[in-house]
């Protein structure tokens, strides 16, 4: 059994026989169906066959929400016997040598291939990718003598979906959705000193989701082993009150379970410690007065102390606060005895949701610069990966974000870990639907029973993380503020009364109000900021999805609409699309029939409205799903950042505003147009700054001053080649400077990797860039060569892509289209020593590069 503690979970001087947290990702044997071929499922759902024809396990798997429903008269019984069903596949003596042996996390549908076309399983809205189907999960574990007296918990991050649990051939419980973390007690299901056969099921259907879910185990597993008497599942819970920079008074309270045979008096001892670098605990700053406490055999009891803690390093949002992070140590003990020990990190930080001047942190104003985050990793599916979250922070803090909400689940553990570290503020959300379906499968079907145990795991899993400033939609003992999303109610209706903030989607700048979008169907309302604020004058608003802009990177349509926000219209020359290419222009001007410009999203903002705390951006990357206006693509249109990670042009634009002190000058479109000359070619500059004068070939088309917005736009340049620059001033002062030339034939290639030191775990991953490029090594914008990627070394190449939403080619291929001059390729260590990645393609020199695995 792989003995790795996970990180944050262990602590100097920390022996063998206390808590134990050990990942099982390794060595699963994986075997998936699109048939249910054991004819089982959780409960009636519309691709569900008769009654009689299948056998419900539904009444085995709700007692697994038990402990998270807090009115136990409404607590699911067992059924008195043992479920009936003989599942082969769960058996020990059961053959899986021909199935496949893999790793966790894992997303089986990732691999492909797509769906193409109409009247297929799995069509644009969930990703074209092949989710369904039943999977199955095998793998032994070895519990030795020694641990025979201890409790053992099987852990899961996540899993899609219905999964349920068998050991040894016995059903132990399970979690229908999947994206929940939650426990099962394996202690009386196992064989000390003998192989138990741990056995996973689950069942992904179709029309279960409005993007794509990925499916399998795509989070971490783990057993944990503890002593009888042991901390609860996710039962420390820290808060700071009376914050400020000279003290802060730190509370702290401890679940202590016992599910031993005898009552036992406790000892609960808390040291408070410093969080260095990197997640390594530091110097010792405070231990809370000791409790002592009687607990009953087979029962709970929660202890609280706390203490005032002198010169507190707080946590907050950079640049202009820090993200300081500090570690709860909780020990019990049992005739002074060390019986368990329990990390817990936390942050100190006060919150401020003010109704006329918006958001704060420990005093200070904070506006919401933000970004909905879904949870897909592009190429790499929904398998979570450290780095791969790691490299979408990295590039959302480029971009000046400062606010993440979670669209529209809670994600991966380690997610918010990262959150907490590099300092984003986060809204945290638990549930896309509630009793009332948006798909046939999706989570309304289990709305009645499971919403209070979904909500109530997300809450006490992820109450300490700092990060955190709100939920959508649910509340327990916290010290956090609720809301949820609000696209059609009205501010007098009774649904915003219910809500401790107001979140709206899209009405703040108004819903189909404006020429541009008349007679579109759908909501129509004004910009509705003012309405809701005049409604509840004391709770604080936010737009918690905005824009909704569309655009392809690097693809530019002409002509070019005079409007400054406009739906994609086809068939209308200035529509900005493309139906047959599946491509929006780039030009950062069309939207959703529902959505809105960024310019227009901050016009509203700006106007009038200055109580407005910010905004979350639909999206932040584009995502596998959704692909609107093109839904025979496979991908969606909203991504400042596309699905491979490169820049979208409004990446700049929201820049220019998030960023005001960078100087930046962005120009768009690029200058490479063989077909155009003498033609009308508009060029828009995206910047801070409030004079700018455009040149062509070093003829000024003029300078311009704007008041307001981050768009310079000169609509009737004649295209020439050559080299278009900008210059441009704030407060009459030089501010930034740039320019794009007209590229050449294509040459060769270029690689360039965001990291070319990595891990040789089999985890860590290195993105790397190949470009198409002409003598001078300028990007060719237009090209789309194929590109064939090889690696020598113990290194592996992952995935490859473009961005291209409608690129249909499998994600693990190493061939790959340039779109528009680019692709990406994930390779992977798997060993030491040096790793060389060579790009290759037809007329074209290859490019080579060295990645060294640690």
């Amino acid at each position: 059994m792989d003995s790795t503690l996970r990180k944050g979970h262990s602590i100097a001087g920390q022996t063998e026989d206390l808590r134990q947290r050990i990942s099982i990702n390794k060595g699963w044997k994986f075997s998936r169906s699109v048939s249910n071929n054991e004819k089982l499922v959780y409960d009636v759902r519309s691709d569900t066959p008769s009654v009689g024809q299948v056998q419900m396990l539904n009444s085995w798997v709700l007692p697994s929400a038990n402990d998270f429903i807090t009115d136990t008269k409404k607590h699911h019984s067992r059924p008195s016997a043992s479920f009936s069903g003989n599942v082969t596949l769960a058996q020990q003596n059961f053959n899986d040598k021909a199935w496949e042996t893999l790793d966790l996390p894992h997303d089986w549908a990732i691999k492909g291939p797509f769906y193409v076309g109409d009247g297929v399983p799995v069509m644009g809205g969930m990703g074209r990718l092949p989710i369904q189907g039943v999977g199955w999960y095998r793998r032994q574990l070895n519990i030795t003598e020694a641990d025979a007296a201890k409790q053992i918990f099987l852990e899961i991050d996540g899993a899609m979906s219905y999964s349920i649990v068998w050991v040894n051939g016995r059903l132990v419980g399970g979690w229908p959705y999947g994206y929940t973390s939650y426990r099962l007690d394996l202690t009386s299901y196992l064989k000390p000193g003998q192989d138990s056969l741990l056995a996973i099921r689950l069942d992904n259907p179709v029309q279960s989701s409005r993007w794509y879910p990925g499916g399998g185990i795509y989070r971490n597993v783990w057993i944990t082993k503890v002593e009888k008497v042991h901390v609860g599942q996710w039962g420390v819970v820290v808060a700071a009150r009376n914050v400020s920079s000279q003290e802060s008074t730190v509370e702290l309270s401890v679940k202590v379970d016992n599910t031993g045979t005898t009552a036992e008096e406790v000892e609960v001892i808390t040291d408070l410690h410093e969080v260095m670098a990197q997640g390594a605990v530091g110097r010792k700053v405070k231990t809370l007065p000791r409790s002592l406490v009687t607990v009953e055999e087979g029962r709970s009891k929660r202890i609280s102390s706390s203490t005032v803690l002198s010169t507190p390093k707080l946590w907050g949002p950079p640049p202009t606060q820090q993200p300081n992070l500090y570690v709860a140590v909780t020990r019990l003990l049992v005739a002074n005895k060390t019986v368990d020990s329990y990390t817990t990190q936390f942050g100190i930080r006060s919150l401020e949701f003010n109704a006329n001047k918006g958001f704060f942190v420990n005093g200070e104003r904070i506006r919401l610069q933000g970004v909905n985050e879904h949870h897909d990793f592009g190429a790499l599916g929904a398998a979570f990966n450290l780095r791969a979250a790691e490299r979408k922070l990295e590039i959302l803090r480029e971009l000046g974000v400062n606010a993440i909400r979670m669209s529209h689940n809670p994600p991966a553990p380690e997610f918010l870990d990262l959150t907490d570290r590099y300092g984003f503020v986060v809204i945290n959300e638990s549930l896309d639907c509630w009793g009332r379906q948006k798909n046939n499968n999706d989570h309304h079907l289990l709305f009645s029973d499971w919403s209070e145990a979904d909500t109530r795991a997300m809450l006490r899993r992820d109450r300490n993380h700092p990060s955190i400033i709100a939920w959508s939609v649910g509340n327990e003992e916290d010290s956090r503020p609720c809301t949820a999303s609000k696209n059609a109610a009205r501010p007098e209706m009774p649904f915003p009364k219910e809500l401790d903030l107001i979140s709206l989607n899209y009405q703040g700048e108004g819903i189909r109000d404006t020429p541009p979008y008349a007679g579109l169907e759908g909501i129509k309302t004004g910009p509705s900021y003012g309405d809701f604020h005049k409604a509840f004058p004391e709770k604080m608003i936010f737009s918690s999805e905005s824009a909704a802009a569309l655009s392809t990177r690097g693809t530019y349509l002409f002509p070019v609409t005079k409007e400054y926000s406009a739906p994609v219209t086809d068939g209308k020359a200035d529509g900005g699309g493309n139906p047959s290419l599946r491509q929006v222009s780039s030009y950062e001007l069309y939207t959703t029939p529902f959505g809105s410009s960024a310019d227009k999203v901050f016009a509203k903002q700006d106007e009038n409205n200055p109580f407005v705390a910010g905004e979350f951006v639909w999206s932040d990357f584009d995502y596998l799903g959704e692909p609107t206006p093109y839904y025979s693509a496979r991908s969606s249109y909203f991504g400042i950042i596309e699905l491979a990670g490169f820049k979208e042009d409004r990446f700049w634009l929201y820049q220019a505003r998030w960023r005001p002190d960078l100087p930046i000058a962005h120009i768009l479109p690029h200058w490479t147009w063989p077909d155009r000359k003498g033609l009308i070619t508009p060029v828009h500059v995206f910047t801070g700054a409030d004079e700018a004068e455009l040149f062509l070939n070093g003829k000024s088309l003029g300078r311009k001053s704007k008041k307001e917005g981050y768009r310079f736009r000169w609509d009737d340049v004649v295209y020439a080649p050559g080299e278009l620059s900008v210059v441009t001033w704030k407060d009459k002062k030089p501010w930034a400077n740039e320019a794009v030339t007209t590229a050449g034939d294509a040459k060769g290639l270029a690689l360039q990797a965001d990291r070319s030191v990595i891990q040789g775990d089999g985890q860590d991953l290195s993105f790397i860039t190949a470009k198409v490029v002409d003598g001078d090594h300028n990007l060719v914008p237009s090209a789309n060569d194929t590109i064939t990627f090889s690696v020598e070394g113990d290194a592996e190449i992952v995935a490859t892509d473009n961005g291209d939403p409608y690129d249909m080619v499998p994600f693990p291929s190493k061939d790959r289209n340039a779109f528009s001059g680019l692709a990406l390729v994930i390779v992977k260590g798997r060993g030491k020593g040096m790793a060389i990645l060579t790009a290759s393609s037809r007329g074209l020199a290859a490019a080579k590069i060295e990645l060294t695995l640690r």
